[in-house]
């Protein structure tokens, strides 16, 4: 192998490194806190969380944190109604 072969094939593995690193991050599913409207029964009375609730409670835990600060979703991911949610959808509640 040439040092112009060994080169391009350098290059071609670290082009293709950064494109499937570009392509991992962009998959990932955005913050959204509209996406845990399914866990709204559950937090605002008695009735156990749903299936669909725990999933997206697990897809949207990168950012329970960013969450917990915003004004409007503030009161109720930190309320004890969420705290037991989490339990019982076997998530940990959020140390931010």
């Amino acid at each position: 192998m040439t040092k112009a072969t060994s080169f391009v094939a350098i290059f071609l593995v670290g082009a293709m490194a950064i494109f499937l690193g570009e392509l991992l991050v962009t998959t990932q599913e955005p913050c959204d806190v509209m996406a845990l409207g399914s866990c709204a029964p559950a937090i605002l009375s008695s009735e156990p969380p749903t299936r669909t609730c725990c999933a997206k409670l697990k897809e949207q835990e990168p950012c329970l944190c960013e969450y917990s600060k915003h004004p409007i979703a503030k009161p109720y991911v930190n309320s004890t109604r969420a705290q037991m949610v989490f339990k019982t959808c076997k998530e940990s509640i959020p140390k931010c």
